[in-house]
This record gives structure tokens, sequence and C-alpha cells, in this order.
């Protein structure tokens, strides 16, 4: 054990903040709030046609970095002298990485780019590490010359990173050390469109390389991380708290079980169906029309938007169309399935959604992060039909709830709060 760690009582916390905020680097005052909302649905689609399907051994989960509309960034500061990061914080991948000078390819990025060389405390990892024999979906390789371990990742839309598994210095909130964690030092990145983009990606998965997995394997901090994601225009940064900090507690509590399943990147929960006001659907999975199947969908912050089989969702459409009294209209922008003109007073009505999971988790879904106004005066559901089996619960469902993620007792707690910068 690390004795300095154990004077933080095992927890730690790091800053969140949305792309969109204007507190974040990459906020682009140029923008409309429109731009940004269809910037996030153009990279939410794109992120959801990289993550194939779960079901087949060889295909390895995958994140996506485009715009960064649409995703919450996690600042961290890596290296001895420390150098300050914004991460993509991302439950469905398990490998932070960051872009590293030399650059053989890399993207533009607001931040410095991270240079190994003026760190003390930088060093690769050998093919024979432990580290290097734990990617898996990293596509690990050995550098013949130096026999250091070499990693790639590729995402969908032709991103990817490659460079060297290394270990390194890491600080979140205080200037508490955690020495040699393992992350990618990315010297060939690309990503789609992404001007003004991420320093990379921070793993939050449930993998061995992923960083939850690290702190607990090497500091003995708890398997578990905490967060509340507050509306993307706000103007407050949350934070995200691993392990002791990160215990979700409270009488208004609600709990879902974590479903192992053979990928343990992703974190799996059981979906049972989504209320429109007091009209409840079950939801059955394909193979038995009558059980749902365990651990159907997965937490993924690093989508903007739920996705829900086709059939389900249409389902879902025709009760919530008979439950609206708006006006129809066509999105001129394309994408959103379903959109409506926003009332000449500025306020949509829109009946209650409720998402149903297993262990009577009923989450009220909140009204900004349901619907999102993508021109003005049309407002579109934030929720789309995918053609696979996979479901996903993206972050616009996950305002004004605080959630925990915790891998020791294998739940998902939610607790609703109405102030994220506060939210116990």
């Amino acid at each position: 054990k690390n004795n300095k760690v154990d004077n933080v009582g095992g927890g730690i916390t790091a800053d969140l903040i949305h792309g969109d905020s204007p507190l974040s680097p990459f906020y682009d005052p140029s923008l409309t709030p429109f731009e940004r909302v269809r910037n996030s649905f153009r990279h939410s689609l794109a992120r959801r046609r990289s993550i194939r399907s779960n079901n087949s051994k060889l295909s390895p989960p995958e994140a996506f970095l485009t715009h960064i509309s649409g995703f919450y960034l996690m600042k961290l500061r890596v290296g001895d002298p420390p150098v300050d990061l914004m991460g993509i914080a991302d439950t469905g991948s398990d490998l932070t990485w960051t872009q590293c000078a030399p650059c053989s390819r890399c993207y533009k990025q607001k931040t410095p780019i991270f240079d190994p060389k003026k760190s003390k405390t930088y060093s690769t990892v050998s093919c024979k590490s432990q580290q290097c024999q734990t990617l898996r979906f990293e596509n690990p390789s050995c550098d013949n010359t130096t026999n250091g371990c070499l990693y790639e990742t590729i995402y969908g839309g032709g991103t990817h990173s490659s460079g060297d598994l290394a270990t390194e210095t890491f600080l979140f909130d205080s200037n508490l050390p955690f020495s040699k964690v393992a992350f990618g030092c990315g010297h060939n990145n690309f990503v789609g469109e992404g001007l003004g983009t991420s320093s990379g990606i921070v793993g939050l998965g449930g993998g061995p390389v992923s960083i939850i997995r690290q702190l607990k394997k090497y500091y003995s901090i708890d398997a578990k991380i905490s967060y509340c994601l507050p509306p993307p225009n706000s103007n407050v940064s949350s934070k995200i708290n691993f392990g002791s900090n990160a215990v979700v507690s409270g009488p208004k509590v609600m709990s879902t079980p974590l479903v192992k399943k053979e990928h343990d990147t992703f974190h799996y929960v059981t979906f049972e169906g989504i209320s429109v006001g007091n009209n409840k659907l079950a939801f059955k999975s394909k193979e038995s029309r009558k059980t749902v199947e365990e651990g159907n969908m997965f937490i993924d912050t690093g989508s903007t938007y739920t996705y829900l089989t086709t059939d389900f969702y249409f389902k879902f459409l025709s009760a919530l169309e008979k439950a609206l009294n708006g006006t129809p209209t066509a999105n001129p922008e394309g994408g959103f399935q379903v959109c409506y003109e926003k009332p000449a007073n500025g306020k949509f009505n829109s009946p209650t959604i409720t998402a149903h999971f297993r262990g009577g988790v009923d989450l009220v879904l909140s009204p900004e992060g349901t619907f999102v106004e993508v021109n003005k005066g049309v407002v579109c559901l934030a929720m789309l039909p995918d053609f696979s089996n996979d479901l996903v619960f993206g972050n616009s469902q996950m305002i004004n709830y605080l959630i925990g993620i915790d891998l020791e007792n294998q739940k998902v707690d939610f607790l609703p709060t109405n102030d994220c910068t506060n939210p116990n």
C-alpha cells in the first residue's frame, strides 16, 4: 500500500466539465447552442456505429472521439513536473491515453501536448510486463529493438491512437501523486473532425487497465466511482469521485445490480422498460418475448444519447405521441427521429418519462436532457433507435442524478439531485 494514499482515506476526486460549458477549454463562443447539439448528435451516431455487437468475441469495446460536443471532460495532471490534461471521461473504454510528443501524426489540441522527455517519472513498459499482457482490445505488440510494449486502439469513423504503453505519475484533485499508472502515450493519433478536441480518453471501464481497476490493484482504493452530470450549457463543473469518496448514500438512493458479462469493460445493467406518464411499457428481449435479458444495457458517459432497440423504440414513440399535445415537425437537420415545434411561450411540455431498471429503480428523466432544442423553435427527442441488440444509456439521460458505479458490490446507485455541485 502507498502510505500517502492512506492519508486521504482511500478516496480521490477530480473535476468533470461538459465540453459545451463555458468553463471548458474547448468552448467555442462562435457556435450557436443549436450547432453544439448537432455536433453532439453526429458524434453520438459515429460512436454508436463503432460499438459493434459485444456478443462477438473479437469485437473490442470502442469509444469514439470527434467533436467535443456531448462529452464530459475530466481534468488530470500527469508527469513530474505535472502537465494538465483534459481527457474525455469514458465509462465505455479501459485504456487512458493522451497525445504525446514527438508526434508522427497528431490532431490539433488546445492544451499543450504531453512531452515524456520532460518528465522525471515517465517509463515505458516492457512486452513481458503484466500491464502489457492485460491489454486485450488495444492490440498489444512488441517493439523488437526496445522490447517496449506498443498499443493501438481503433475507434469508429477512422479515429485511432497508437504509441507506447508507459507508466507515469497521475494527480487528480490534490497534490497527491499516484505513481506508475499505466497509460497510452500516443504518437500517432487521428480523430474524425476533432479540431480543438480533448487530449485523449480517461478509461473508466471495468477492465484491468482502466483507472478504476489500477487504483484498486496498486493503491487499494475501492473499485467504485460516482459522478453527477450538470446540463451541457451550465457554468458549473462537477466532481467525479473514486474509492471511499464515491459512496452514494441517503434514503432516496435507488440501486440496480451490475451484470457480469464477457466484456468486463462495459457496466451492464438490466433495463425493464419506460413509462410515458402512467403508461408503462415493458421491454422484452428479442430472443424470448416473455423475459428481459439480464444486462441488456450499458451505462455510457461517452455516448450523448440513449439507444433502444428499434421495435421497442417505435412502441415508445407511439405512446409518447398520444401523450403529447405538441405539433410534430420535420427536423431541419435530419438525424433525430422525432421533433416538435416549441410553443411561442418557450415552454415545451413533455409528459413525465421514467426509465425502469431491475431492482425497482425508476429514473424520472430530466426534461432538458430528453428533449433538446436543435434549431430555433424545434425540439427533438434525445433517444434514438438502433438495429443492434445493445441498449445504451447515454449521458443526456443521466443529467441531475448522482450516479455511483460500484464494482466492489456489483451495483449502480442513482440519487436524484438538482445541484451537481453539491449532490449529497
